[in-house]
C-alpha cells in the first residue's frame, strides 16, 4: 500500500487515522446492526407495500387451501379501484359472521410471538379478516341465476368453471339469513361498496347473505400464493370478467387504472428503485475500498 510522507519522510499521522477510520466493522458488531435493520425494513413493507397472509378456512378452494399464505398488495388501491375477479383481502363489516375462531394469546411466549409475526407480516388474520372474489362493483346488478345456473353480472352469465369447483345447489331455495343456496335475487351494488363470493360457493359465507362490503374496507389485493412451496402460483382475473357488461347507469369518477395480470406492477416499482440504490451503494462502497490512498 502507497503511503504518504511528510517532508521528514515519516508517515502523515493523519493519513493513518484516516485509513483506521474506514477500517470495515467486525461481522459479531455488524451483524446485530444488520438484523435491526432488516427488522425495521419488514415492519415497513407489512405496513405499506404487501403482506402475508394465512389462509384459515376453505370458503376460496380449491384456489387457495386451508395453510396457505398470499402475499397481498396493499399499496395497489391506492391508485386505482379493487376490478371484477380480483381476489382480495378485507375487514368485514358488523353483519359479517366471522369464519375462525380466534384464540387468545395465552403466555408471555405466545404473545411475543404473535406480536412479532403480526409486525413484519406473518401472523395469524384477525376474526374480521376475510379473502373473497371481487364479483360486482358500485353500480353493477348481480343476481343468480340464469337456466344453467351462472351468476349474472349487468346481464352477462360468468363461466366461473375455471375456480368454482364446488358450487351451491340450485335445488334450495334462497334464504338472506345463510348462504347454502345458489340462488339470490338481484341486488344493485350501492355506491363505494363491491360485491364478494368464496370460490368455495358450498361453505363460504359471503355477500349472499352478508351484503356488500365498503371499498374502504379492502386491505389489498392477492396476487400470489407462496406457500406451501409446491403450490407457488399467481392469482390473475379469471378471462370470463373481460366479457361482463358495463352498468346500466354510469356511476362517474375517473377511469380506473388497467390491472395487470398479478396486480404488481405498483409494488414492483418502489423495490426495483430500492435495489437500484442498494446496488449503487454497494458498488460504491467497493470502489472506496480498492481505492490506493494518495
Amino acid at each position: 500500500m502507497v503511503q504518504a510522507l511528510d517532508d521528514s519522510g515519516a508517515a502523515d499521522p493523519w493519513r493513518r487515522r484516516a485509513r483506521r477510520g474506514k477500517r470495515q466493522m467486525p461481522l459479531w458488531q455488524e451483524l446485530p446492526l444488520l438484523l435491526v435493520v432488516a427488522f425495521c425494513l419488514a415492519v415497513l413493507i407489512r405496513t405499506f407495500l404487501l403482506q402475508a397472509f394465512f389462509i384459515p378456512s376453505g370458503s376460496m378452494e380449491d384456489t387457495l387451501l386451508v395453510g396457505d399464505r398470499v402475499v397481498v398488495n396493499k399499496v395497489v388501491y391506492n391508485v386505482r379501484n379493487p376490478q371484477r375477479g380480483e381476489v382480495v383481502v378485507f375487514r368485514g363489516t358488523d353483519a359479517w359472521v366471522p369464519q375462525v375462531d380466534v384464540q387468545p394469546p395465552t403466555g408471555f411466549v405466545d404473545k411475543l410471538g404473535r406480536t412479532v409475526g403480526d409486525l413484519v407480516g406473518v401472523g395469524r388474520p384477525g376474526e374480521k379478516d376475510f379473502i373473497k372474489r371481487v364479483i360486482a362493483l358500485p353500480g353493477d346488478r348481480v343476481s343468480c341465476c340464469d337456466d344453467q345456473g351462472r351468476v349474472l353480472v349487468n346481464g352477462t352469465p360468468l363461466d366461473e368453471s375455471a375456480y368454482v369447483l364446488r358450487d351451491s345447489p340450485l335445488d334450495l331455495p334462497p334464504n338472506p339469513e345463510e348462504c347454502r343456496s345458489r340462488r339470490f335475487e338481484e341486488i344493485v351494488v350501492p355506491p363505494g361498496h363491491m360485491f364478494v363470493l368464496g370460490d368455495h360457493r358450498q361453505v363460504s359465507q359471503d355477500a349472499r347473505c352478508q351484503g356488500t362490503v365498503p371499498i374502504d374496507n379492502v386491505v389489498g389485493r392477492a396476487f400470489a400464493v407462496v406457500w406451501p412451496s409446491d403450490r407457488w402460483h399467481s392469482l390473475p382475473i379469471p378471462e370470463t370478467f373481460a366479457t361482463v357488461a358495463p352498468p346500466r347507469t354510469a356511476t362517474g369518477g375517473a377511469a380506473p387504472v388497467r390491472p395487470t395480470s398479478d396486480g404488481g406492477v405498483v409494488l414492483l416499482l418502489p423495490i426495483a428503485t430500492t435495489l437500484s440504490v442498494l446496488a449503487r451503494s454497494r458498488r460504491w462502497r467497493s470502489a472506496e475500498q480498492r481505492r490506493l490512498l494518495p
